[in-house]
């Protein structure tokens, strides 16, 4: 499965629906990045995104606070961009610093705004199926167009494992499977033989955080296998870099050439789910804004 392709064609729709909806109202989509601190792999996540949203004819404002920056000045910033008219989605970059309640501020960001769809106003539509109202999870709901574009929109009589339970990944990505009359399993860390359980998908998603873990031994011939992990590992094979260490590389939770021997499709890491999860990001931004414009959304 071709994420950055897929990804493409996606960030090409949300142009083309973009530029319609400023020819008919003048509204131009808006999307606020804020990010505390210099951590640098976050810096190259919020860039991309700003990048992206330019690209796509948004109006991109990134808001740079220091470290040391406190919680009530985060969420003063985040009520202003609530109020904001020509800002129609809030993204918050996580990991914040410590002296910062994270919860406290997903919570804080205006629901119609919530474009990550981590907040509880959102999580409830989206575990209750309200998916036409609902933010899905940017990383889910790619996933989830990359399934379909396999299987089909109805997942009916079709197994789904999801290893992980995480409130950003697992949880929602299970919701979205059982909203497709999928039959759906939760599996983590304290799962039991979780190889057999793994064994019995049809639909496999491994968001655990650990590199290669899942391998051939855990997957079905002719599974659909999603693999949502970005772990990066020594690679002492491309040498050393300047500072004398191993170099690095990108890999996934999945052992990619040994399930891709019995996958009837997989994902790669990189250029699988990554790119995905920002085509949704500005696919949810230009929700939000045609949903303030009284417009129905096109869907993707």
């Amino acid at each position: 499965m071709d994420g950055k392709a897929r990804a493409a064609r996606i960030i090409e729709e949300v142009k083309r629906a973009a530029d319609a909806l400023t020819t008919e109202t003048g509204m131009q989509p808006g999307l606020a990045v804020v990010i505390v601190g210099e951590d640098p792999a976050s810096q190259v996540y919020v860039g991309s995104k700003a990048r992206t949203a330019k690209d796509c004819g948004f109006k991109s404002v990134k808001h740079v606070l220091g470290a040391e920056t406190g919680e009530a000045a985060l969420l003063g910033k985040i009520r202003e961009l609530n109020a904001d008219p020509t800002i129609h989605g809030i993204l918050v970059q996580l990991p914040l610093p410590d002296q910062i309640d994270e919860a406290k501020v997903i919570q804080a960001i205006a629901p119609d705004k919530d474009v990550d769809g981590f907040g509880l106003v959102n999580v409830g539509r989206l575990s209750t199926g309200a998916l036409d109202t609902a933010f899905v999870p940017c990383t889910p709901a790619g996933s989830m167009i990359l399934i379909r574009d396999v299987l089909g929109d109805d997942l009916s009589g079709k197994t789904a494992v999801v290893v992980g339970r995480s409130n950003i990944v697992g949880k929602p990505m299970a919701q979205l499977l059982l909203a497709a009359n999928a039959t759906v399993t939760i599996a983590h860390s304290r799962t039991a033989d979780l190889a057999a359980v793994c064994r019995g998908a049809d639909i496999l998603v491994a968001a655990v955080g650990r590199p290669e873990m899942i391998t051939g031994d855990y997957v079905k011939a002719g599974a659909v296998v999603i693999d949502v992990g970005i772990n990066r590992i020594a690679a002492p094979e491309k040498g050393l870099s300047d500072d004398g260490k191993p170099k690095t590389r990108l890999v996934g939770d999945v052992a990619y050439a040994s399930v891709a021997e019995k996958a009837a499709a997989v994902t790669p890491v990189p250029g699988g789910v990554g790119p995905m999860t920002i085509a949704m990001l500005m696919a949810n931004t230009l929700t939000a804004a045609y949903r303030a414009a009284g417009k129905t959304p096109p869907v993707f």
